[in-house]
């Protein structure tokens, strides 16, 4: 993992934010393309890391893995379709949402199994492979066995908050009312320029006009 998040981060970045799809929204029935097509203006995963999500889709770079889902053959009906693996066309939707951005993607083919001991906390919508259905069955549905899964981790513009609040945080901490805090050897000095390092880290992740609000905030510091 920790070999990974540093192949993502670049240009003084370090942190990187995990998003998950638990399960992956795929109706029962339609293909990988179709699903896509259906989030071109956002993305099909949410973010799990303790950050502020953003309704911009944007990040600097990101890994997707996406597993269990298959291309199945059908006419071609956008430039989702068009593609002939499950690879190019998770490829493609992710230069088309994330334009500019450095980005890899996998794909497994086996999905993650649910079995006991899994809890079965899924909705009733879902089949036993993990698919969505139109509406709920009129019998009582089985335990879902196996799910698709993507999950992905990014370099992105929404750690600037979260690094930057954990700044601010910080920063208020009256270490001299705490005589155990520098009980480790941490010389108050030390601490500063840790403090001054995670401010530099947060504005490594600001975009256009959040560097200029950045700014005003430091000269009112």
């Amino acid at each position: 993992m920790m070999h990974l998040a540093e192949t993502l981060t670049f240009s003084g970045r370090k942190v990187v934010a995990a998003w998950a799809s638990v399960p992956f929204p795929a109706l029962r029935g339609y293909s990988l393309p179709d699903t896509l097509c259906a989030y071109q203006q956002d993305v099909p995963w949410k973010l799990l890391s303790s950050c502020r999500e953003q309704k911009v889709s944007c990040c600097f770079a990101q890994s997707v893995v996406l597993r269990g889902i298959c291309k199945e053959r059908k006419q071609p009906a956008s430039p989702l379709h068009a593609y002939d693996s499950t690879e190019q066309i998770l490829q493609y939707y992710l230069h088309t949402v994330f334009p500019g951005a450095f980005s890899t993607s996998h794909v497994l083919e086996q999905p993650c199994n649910t079995l006991p001991p899994y809890p079965q906390f899924f909705s009733p919508l879902l089949t036993r492979q993990g698919f969505l259905l139109d509406k709920p069955p009129s019998y009582s549905s089985a335990a879902v066995e196996s799910i698709p899964v993507l999950a992905a981790l990014q370099s992105s513009p929404v750690l600037r908050t979260l690094l930057s609040s954990l700044y601010k945080d910080l920063q208020k901490l009256n270490t001299r009312r705490w005589a155990s805090f520098f009980s480790a050897g941490v010389e108050q000095d030390d601490f500063q320029e840790a403090l001054e390092e995670l401010r530099t880290l947060s504005q490594c992740y600001e975009m256009g006009f959040e560097a200029d609000e950045s700014e005003d905030e430091a000269d009112s510091d």
